[in-house]
C-alpha cells in the first residue's frame, strides 16, 4: 500500500505535507538569520562593554553617563530583536499547528492510522528495553 503523503496526486494530502515542509524550512531559515543577528549584536555589546570598562577609570561623569545611555540603547535593541524572534517563532509554530490541524481534519482515518502505527512502534521499541 503506497502512502499518499508522498504522492503528488492533487487533493491527497501532498499539498498539506508540502506546506508543512515549506513552513518548517521558512521558520528554520528565519531562526538562523535572527540567531546570527543576535550573536553579532551581543558580540558588539560585549566588545563595547569591554572597551568601556577599560576606559571607565579615566572618564568624566558626563562621559560615563553618555556611555551608560549608549549601552542601554544597545541592550534595548537586542531586547527588541529577541522579542521579534520570539514573536516570529510563535507565528511559525501557530502556522504549523493550523496546517497540521487542516491535514488531520481532511484525512482523519489516515491520521488515526499513522498515530496508531506510531504508538505501536514506540510501544514495541520501549517494551524491548
Amino acid at each position: 500500500m503506497e502512502s499518499t503523503l508522498h504522492s503528488s496526486t492533487p487533493g491527497n494530502g501532498s499539498d498539506a505535507a508540502n506546506a508543512i515542509k515549506g513552513a518548517y524550512r521558512e521558520a528554520k531559515g528565519a531562526a538562523r538569520r535572527s540567531a546570527a543577528e543576535m550573536r553579532s549584536d551581543l558580540s558588539n555589546i560585549k566588545h563595547d562593554l569591554d572597551a568601556l570598562i577599560d576606559r571607565a577609570p579615566s572618564m568624566s561623569d558626563d562621559e560615563l553617563t553618555k556611555a551608560h545611555a549608549q549601552m542601554m540603547q544597545q541592550f534595548s535593541s537586542v531586547r527588541s530583536t529577541a522579542k521579534g524572534l520570539a514573536n516570529e517563532a510563535s507565528r511559525q509554530f501557530n502556522r504549523g499547528m493550523e496546517t497540521t490541524t487542516e491535514y488531520v481534519k481532511g484525512r482523519p482515518m489516515q491520521s488515526v492510522a499513522v498515530a496508531v502505527g506510531t504508538g505501536l512502534l514506540l510501544g514495541f521499541l520501549l517494551h524491548r528495553h
